[in-house]
């Protein structure tokens, strides 16, 4: 039984027999015995909990004290009575009485990692707490499916600043990130009769595993220098979509070129074809002018994708899609009537937004992820070593183009000197299709340890580059 109330703590008992105190103490041996009720855990006073039981006071404190005398409860003045430390297990004997071999601290420098510890928490937490304090009593329900009206308009306002995207807040849907949006749009595309997508040569293959689970097949475009080739898009088996990464191919790191945004909004109105464009490092711009988002050219041909996870952190698992209004009824039957996304989050996040904030941290992170790109750079040319470094132009990471062969033992030298970094071969698909440039290299994230670790990580990595 459950007992709550009058006792301040629920308590759950099996009490079982025929005398109510020795159910009592059986009960409580084996909740403590099983661990249900840890060490420390304060029990209900004995008025309390024989209140709680309908039974005499005396019989729950001649249980207590049964079960001190035992060793299971302590009781002290002022702390009331509570459940005793066990013994700890003895320790089984080592196998071996030879040390470890010292491993030195892994940098880890793969892609997706970030430094979480520049996550802005007191200016988020500011933003939350003027969000609730401000937030109508409706926002405490399950939230419109589309996300919440005060975050689908800071992104609006957002968007349209700093992306050059034309977005009308109706037009905006929240999702639990870019995998979340990728997968709501590759089942709406998949109701509407489309069969295949292409899918740039080099990114990452769970992007492919969404769409296959959506029932689309997707197929390869090649990548070079100026980007996504969106020549190879025209052919007898013209694609429903594209997903594209046109203003930072992830991730070579090229730039979608001016000829080629023109041609893919060509190809879409041509062939009624949709773009789904993942903007998914837009902020970070450093010796360029920003690329505007391609959504800006067609509204109604161009699906934009944006996520939190890279300008914040992933935990809070938002992301954003501008979607054509033609396609709006097919998301919202591809994403279901509820809202999936903690809409407190999603109010903070407006807050963060509307206040000013938001633009304040992005600047300090593109000060600081520029900063390192400088300090590789300038590392691996005095360093002598033979790379190309691409890529760097814009985003988190750059692409140290290897000569042909060397990628997967400069991968192993990087794992034996503790820096965990990504080939470029992880990226590259299966079926590459006419990539015209196998290229071999790393992929390093300048983005994803602090400032302590990053110098003596780049340092074993210009030891390991040949």
């Amino acid at each position: 039984m459950t007992l709550p109330g009058r006792s301040g703590v629920d308590l759950h008992l099996d009490i079982a027999g025929t005398g109510i105190r020795a159910g009592l103490a059986s009960a409580l041996r084996d909740a403590i015995a099983t661990g249900r009720l840890s060490p420390g855990t304060r029990l209900p006073a004995s008025r309390a909990l024989a209140a709680d039981l309908g039974i005499a006071r005396s019989s729950v404190t001649e249980c207590y004290a049964e079960l001190i005398a035992e060793g299971w409860l302590i009781a002290r003045q002022g702390s009331g009575t509570r459940v005793a430390a066990r013994p700890a297990a003895p320790t089984p004997p080592l196998v071996s009485a030879r040390p470890e071999p010292r491993r030195t601290p892994a940098a880890t420098l793969v892609l997706g990692a970030a430094n979480f510890a520049e996550f802005p928490r007191s200016a988020w937490l500011a933003a939350a707490r003027k969000a609730l304090a401000v937030a109508p009593h409706s926002a405490f329900g399950y939230g419109d499916p589309l996300g919440q009206p005060e975050l689908r308009r800071a992104l609006a306002d957002y968007l349209g600043r700093v992306r050059g995207v034309r977005a009308d807040p109706e037009l905006i849907v929240i999702t639990a990130g870019f995998a979340d949006g990728l997968g709501i749009m590759a089942r709406a595309l998949h109701s509407r009769g489309a069969h295949t997508v292409a899918a740039e040569a080099y990114g990452l293959g769970l992007y492919r595993t969404l769409l296959e689970e959506a029932g689309l097949a997707p197929t390869s475009l090649a990548v070079d220098d100026a980007g996504a080739r969106i020549e190879d898009l025209a052919g007898p088996d013209t694609p429903a979509a594209v997903l594209l990464t046109p203003a930072h191919q992830f991730p070579t790191g090229v730039v979608l070129s001016p000829e080629r945004r023109s041609a893919a909004i060509a190809w879409a109105r041509s062939t009624d074809a949709v773009i789904l464009e993942d903007d998914y490092d837009g902020e970070f711009r450093y010796d360029r002018r920003p690329v505007g988002a391609l959504q800006g050219l067609d509204p109604e041909r161009v699906v934009y994708f944006g996520t939190a996870s890279k300008s914040l952190a992933p935990a809070l698992r938002i992301g954003w899609m501008v979607v054509p209004e033609r396609l709006i009824p097919a998301v919202l039957r591809a994403k279901g009537a509820m809202e999936t996304v903690s809409v407190l989050d999603q109010l903070t996040l407006a807050e963060f937004i509307t206040s000013g904030a938001f633009d304040r941290h992005v600047r300090m992170r593109r000060q600081s992820y520029r900063r390192r790109r400088d300090q590789l750079v300038d590392a691996l040319a005095q360093s002598g070593a033979d790379v190309r470094v691409s890529g760097v132009a814009a985003g988190l990471q750059a692409v140290l183009e290897l000569p042909a062969g060397t990628e997967g033992r400069v991968l192993h030298a990087a794992r034996d000197r503790g820096v965990m970094v990504s080939g470029l071969s992880e990226f590259r698909q299966v079926a590459a299709g006419a990539d015209t440039r196998v290229r071999e290299g790393l992929v390093v994230n300048f983005s994803a340890v602090s400032d302590a670790v990053w110098e003596s990580a780049l340092a074993e990595l210009c030891r390991i580059i040949p």
